[in-house]
């Protein structure tokens, strides 16, 4: 993963407004302890954002960080993106914490993805967890979250939005099971159809990357085996994101009141 990280800038460094209202939302509500630094603007586009400067500069007295004016080329210089929309800001690290060091909500529904080879896909993994609903994310400590502007942008500011921790899977599954949570791990053999399988709350999903998949010992630990179905012959399988937004769903639509 460190040959891939190096594609990207630094984890701290948010690009865009909708990145940096979802690390002041976070921060404001608790969800996360990174806090902005500094915020850089293209002094050409203040006329043009001059209400998002009003309220970053309200943001900035409540929350210690200062606004700078800069250059398109200085933004550009340290951006991996062109959709920043000449504002950056530059941030703390976030603590993730160890999943044992927190209490799991109840009749909740937390999901585990492991093994997503890509940054942007898993950002947009978040994106569909969050707008399904879920209450958490559990990741293994090898983890996209050291790319975590990227995967800010990408999954449209949820990333910091959700809370986050750290297990690895089997650990995970015995904590969530002790606490009365069912265990559904993402897979082909021996499984149910999403449509026929129990995805009511409490539930802890486990999807794993399109190349590894779900560790055996971690599949021993599920009380049920999901798999998706197409809508015709098809031999390939859908990306982590895209089965992790599918069954996401299904899990909110089973639950909708």
């Amino acid at each position: 993963m460190k040959k891939e990280e190096s594609r990207f800038t630094s984890g701290t460094l948010f690009e865009g407004m909708t990145s940096i209202r979802s690390v002041i939302y976070a921060a404001n509500g608790g969800i996360s302890d990174r806090r902005i630094i500094r915020i850089l603007v293209d002094s050409e586009r203040c006329q043009s954002r001059g209400k998002e400067l009003a309220w970053l500069r309200v943001k900035s007295r409540e929350l210690g960080f200062s606004i700078e004016m800069t250059t398109a080329d200085e933004i550009d210089a340290l951006t991996t993106g062109n959709t920043h929309g000449g504002i950056v800001a530059e941030c703390t690290e976030r603590t993730i914490p160890e999943l044992t060091d927190f209490e799991v909500k109840t009749g909740g529904f937390y999901v585990m993805i492991e093994g997503i080879e890509d940054p942007y896909n898993f950002g947009y993994a978040l994106r569909s967890l969050y707008a399904c609903g879920a209450d958490g994310v559990v990741l293994s400590p090898r983890n996209w979250m050291s790319a975590a502007g990227v995967v800010c942008r990408s999954s449209a500011g949820a990333s910091e939005l959700l809370p986050v921790y750290i297990s690895d899977g089997v650990s995970a599954a015995d904590y969530f099971r002790d606490r009365g949570y069912k265990i559904a791990c993402a897979g082909i053999r021996d499984s149910v159809s999403s449509f026929d399988a129990d995805m009511t709350c409490p539930i802890f999903l486990i999807v794993g990357g399109e190349k590894r998949g779900i560790s055996a010992s971690l599949l021993e630990k599920a009380d049920q085996i999901v798999r998706i179905d197409y809508g015709r012959d098809f031999g390939g399988s859908l990306s982590a994101a895209s089965a992790a937004s599918m069954l996401a769903y299904e899990v909110m639509r089973q639950n909708k009141k």
